[in-house]
């Protein structure tokens, strides 16, 4: 009997969740622990990390997880190497839900970089008005550049002191072309940092740089294990039937 294990993080990884309450999947929506107040799921859930490789192939052992979706963050690097190496183990069949991510089109100012402190020291030396659409786990490389007015954007209030002086906006996206327009102007914003999520849910300020001429520092994803990957909610169910269908 199929038993599946998602692990969540994205928008996409909400929509699998219905889909798969739709189709009576017996299944559990795994969340990281980072946000506080995480969106009702209309599955079975769980909080908090594993415990590493070992923590995951118990935890499939132990629950009967017969299939594992990664539908975790494109930059969770940690967790879908962990979810590899945990499946490899137990046996399990695991598919990757990942959007593709984002291409440089006409009008696009980027800087690709390899990783957050490359962005870093990518900005500018003059002071400038910088956003950093990254989330609260990747800004304390940028207490190097204090000269900069930073402005953040978190899904929960910070929980302890930021290691530099910023405006924090607590939102939660997805958000709008129009938004990030009058957000960018409101606060003169001049540079902006991004991480290459894909997707549509952040793209709104990639959008509106373009549309504003500011130059976007673009942090490229990490380097993950071969895995096979699919990019829809529907390639994802159609993967669950197959694997029915086998017996696998």
């Amino acid at each position: 009997m199929m038993r599946a294990l998602i692990l969540g993080g994205i928008t996409d990884a909400s929509l699998l969740a219905a889909e798969i309450a739709r189709a009576g999947i017996d299944a559990v929506y795994s969340y990281g622990g980072r946000t506080r107040a995480p969106a009702d799921q209309p599955l079975p859930t769980r909080i908090g990390g594993f415990g590493g490789v070992s923590g995951l192939a118990d935890y499939v052992r132990r629950e009967g997880i017969t299939h594992v979706i990664d539908a975790t963050h494109p930059f969770a690097a940690e967790m879908s190497r962990n979810a590899v190496e945990a499946c490899a183990e137990t046996g399990t069949p695991l598919v990757a839900l990942e959007r593709a991510p984002w291409t440089r089109g006409p009008g696009d100012n980027w800087i690709e970089v390899g990783d957050v402190n490359a962005a870093g020291a990518a900005l500018p030396e003059a002071p400038t008005s910088v956003f950093l659409g990254i989330g609260r786990q990747h800004i304390a490389p940028f207490a190097t550049r204090p000269q900069h007015t930073y402005t953040l954007r978190f899904v929960d209030p910070p929980e302890a002191p930021l290691p530099f002086a910023a405006d924090v906006i607590v939102s939660r996206g997805p958000f709008t072309l129009d938004g990030e327009l009058e957000m960018m102007r409101r606060r003169g914003i001049a540079w902006i940092v991004a991480r290459n999520s894909g997707g549509d849910g952040a793209r709104a300020k990639i959008d509106a740089a373009r549309m504003l001429g500011l130059p976007v520092i673009m942090i490229s994803r990490p380097r993950l294990p071969e895995r096979l990957r699919v990019e829809s909610v529907t390639e994802v169910m159609q993967w669950l039937d197959h694997r029915t269908c086998l017996g696998a």
